[in-house]
């Protein structure tokens, strides 16, 4: 790269940074007094102008300063920030943080809580599905004569528990074979792989054990299929107030895409960073008619899943790819 862009990224690098700063068009006399750029005002002035020409910048009014473009910020994105070590301070903070976290539920809330505390961003993490949904333990209660509890955990340490009514009253001693059972088809198993293993211990019972345990079977591959669906855990979305400037009317649209989980967890599943590295989607990037003032930067980590943070273009995009990077590689050590 030629010395006259790396001054035009030089002085593009200043714009995004001021405007991020002031949320002001920012003028070229703005521009000298806060950053040392080593040049003329009119060699400023001069580069502002081809910034502009090469639709980088725009002046939103007369007599107004410039602010980024959706192409000003990529450019700022992809020349310019970078992913910056985070100080041991912040390390310390983020593992005393997370530490302690007795399971992965607990985790991932701490991690979007403490992510949009950092970044003032709204954060979200799509849980690993497959790590989460392997079977570590199942557990037959009965309540009563027709009462049963199932219990399922899961390698997560998530627990779930649900109480069915049975059709006709079974002693003790089945519910302990059944549970035998189906510990032996299922530990270990992907909650999305054991239809034909629940099947399977219902078909090898005696004839007249069928309808009991079918109806156990039938109530824990409910359980399962609850594993199944797609989640996503969501904090910061009060921040979108202190970012209403940005948004103006599409505050609205955004909270509304917030409610919605499939279209977060379509957002996430569009996005494909190359491992260890974060990727930013900014604007029209975006693909969401509600979401064409936003900005998306995510981290993959685990099974696939993601975690990012989303608010208005004008962001502090080298810190928010920095944390979504430092907390994106923390899960990452937790699930192996």
């Amino acid at each position: 790269m030629g010395t006259t862009d790396e001054r035009k990224l030089q002085i593009l690098d200043a714009i995004v940074q001021d405007y991020v700063a002031t949320r002001e068009p920012v003028g070229s006399k703005s521009l000298l007094e806060r950053h040392d750029l080593g040049v003329s005002a009119a060699t400023v002035r001069s580069d502002m102008s081809v910034l502009e020409d090469e639709g980088l910048i725009v002046q939103p009014h007369t007599s107004a300063g410039r602010v980024p473009t959706d192409k000003g910020y990529r450019a700022f994105v992809d020349h310019i920030a970078r992913i910056k070590p985070l100080s041991s301070p912040e390390r310390r903070a983020i593992e005393s943080f997370l530490a302690d976290a007795g399971d992965l539920d607990e985790l991932l809330g701490r991690t979007v809580r403490l992510l949009a505390q950092v970044t003032h961003q709204v954060a979200m993490v799509q849980y690993p599905l497959r790590r989460q949904a392997r079977v570590r333990h199942i557990e037959l209660v009965r309540l009563g004569e027709t009462m049963l509890l199932l219990v399922l955990i899961t390698e997560s340490g998530r627990v779930d528990q649900r109480t069915i009514s049975l059709a006709a009253p079974r002693d003790v001693e089945f519910y302990e074979a059944l549970r035998g059972d189906l510990l032996r088809a299922t530990i270990g198993g992907q909650v999305t792989e054991l239809d034909e293993a629940l099947a399977g211990v219902v078909a090898t019972r005696p004839v007249e054990d069928q309808l009991a345990a079918g109806e156990v079977a039938s109530a824990l591959g409910a359980m399962f299929d609850e594993r199944r669906e797609e989640r996503i855990v969501l904090a910061g979305a009060g921040n979108l107030a202190r970012s209403a400037a940005d948004f103006s009317r599409e505050v609205e649209l955004l909270l509304d895409v917030l409610e919605e989980q499939l279209v977060l967890l379509r957002l996430l599943g569009d996005m494909n960073p190359e491992p260890g590295a974060v990727e930013v989607r900014i604007g029209g990037e975006i693909r969401d008619a509600a979401l064409g003032q936003a900005a998306l930067v995510g981290a993959g980590y685990g099974s696939g899943a993601h975690l990012a943070i989303l608010g208005p273009r004008r962001m502090d995009y080298v810190a928010g790819i920095s944390n979504v990077h430092a907390l994106a590689r923390y899960i990452s050590r937790y699930l192996q």
